[in-house]
Parts: C-alpha cells; sequence; structure tokens
C-alpha cells in the first residue's frame, strides 16, 4: 500500500495461527499459473508453470483501500525458492488519499511504466498487525510452506489511474542462498557493487519470468 510497508513483506517470519476468513471475495480468475483480472488494471499475468498456487484473499486494508492478493512459490521440499505476490489495491470511495511512489527507479514491463524497489534481509522479523504482509504470511502458512532465513525481492508497483488512488503490486522474492551470499556479507560497504549486481540481474528474471499483457 505504502512503500514502507512492503518491504517487510516478502519472505518475513510467519505468524502462528490459522488463515484469517477473507472478507471478501476476490475479483481476479486463477487458471494454472495465470491471473485474469478485468478491471483496475484489465491484465494477464502469466507465471512460470513451475509455480504452485498458494491462494487469495481480499480484505479492506487498515479500513481504507479494498486490498486483493494472490501467491504462487517454487519451492524445494516444503522450503520457498521463489515467490510471486501480487496485489490489485485501490482507495476506497470514502477517502480522498493518493499513492505517492517516487519513480526514482522505474521500469518498463508489458508496456506499462512501474516503481522499482529492491532490497536484501533477514526474515525473521514480526509483521505490522493488520497489514498486507500479514495476510500474505497466512496464505504461505496455512499451505506449509517454510521461509528461508534470508531472502532478496524486488517490488513492481504501476499506478492505474491518473488520480493515483489504484495499484497493482508486484513482488518477486529469492532465497538469497541460492545467490551464493548472506545478509551479513551484502551489508558490507565493499560489497555494494556485488548488490547492484545481484538486484539487476533479479530484475532481469523478473522481466523473464513474469509475463504482462495489458
Amino acid at each position: 500500500m505504502k512503500p514502507k510497508i512492503y518491504m517487510a513483506g516478502a519472505f518475513a517470519l510467519l505468524l502462528l495461527g490459522s488463515i484469517a476468513a477473507a472478507d471478501k471475495a476476490p475479483e481476479r480468475k486463477v487458471h494454472g499459473t495465470t491471473i485474469t483480472s478485468k478491471h483496475d488494471p484489465a491484465v494477464k499475468i502469466r507465471l512460470p508453470k513451475a509455480a504452485q498456487y498458494v491462494g487469495a484473499d481480499r480484505w479492506d486494508l487498515y479500513g481504507v483501500a479494498d486490498a486483493e492478493i494472490h501467491v504462487f512459490v517454487e519451492a524445494t521440499g516444503k522450503r520457498i525458492q521463489r515467490m510471486y505476490w501480487v496485489q490489485f489495491e485501490a482507495y476506497l470511495p470514502d477517502n480522498t488519499h493518493s499513492y505517492d511512489y517516487p519513480f526514482t527507479e522505474k521500469l518498463t514491463h508489458g508496456g506499462r511504466e512501474f516503481d522499482v524497489s529492491a532490497n536484501f534481509g533477514l526474515t525473521n522479523n514480526t509483521p505490522r498487525a493488520g497489514s498486507d504482509g500479514e495476510r500474505m504470511r497466512a496464505l504461505v502458512k496455512q499451505a506449509g510452506f517454510e521461509i528461508p532465513p534470508e531472502r532478496m525481492s524486488v517490488r513492481l508497483v504501476h499506478l492505474v489511474d491518473d488520480a493515483k488512488r489504484k495499484e497493482l503490486m508486484i513482488i518477486y522474492a529469492e532465497d538469497l542462498a541460492m545467490s551464493g551470499t548472506t545478509v551479513e556479507e551484502l551489508g558490507k560497504p565493499e560489497n555494494k557493487a556485488k548488490w547492484e549486481g545481484l538486484k539487476a540481474a533479479m530484475i532481469e528474471r523478473v522481466k523473464e519470468r513474469i509475463k504482462l499483457t495489458f
């Protein structure tokens, strides 16, 4: 929903307890590894055939926005290697809020412009209560998948309308161990260039693995 809310979301510690019932029925349809949305925006999102569908949820996020999420994973056994988190979100008509992503780093994908934000980190944080990240983790937990201890991830956000009140957010996350490095190593000042290289390669994988048709 906001840039600062997202990054704690990907590959974080799962909450205890069962998944809460969805407040609303999801509107987008899933067939195999393809998500079809007829509005806000109208788009087909095609993921790799190896991805497994974890599930969907839809609710009023913090009481100010309609949020709908769909989550897929690629895993070895039950340990997640890659996660695909797709979120459709729009502010409710009873407020005048708008999204304020910086678009300082941008990507054109599927013919549309996306704000890009990437980082790496540990996964032992606690999600914000009531957040989209909390809902995502509940879906993943119910499906029985295990979160790797360290991850790197990239978030793409497309603003659907000129009023900046509707967004499509796609979060792609990977087990950092697959890149042969650690959070501690990447956090060293002398390894800044290494992280930039890993980030660029990850963004290329997003373009290859997530196909968008508007």
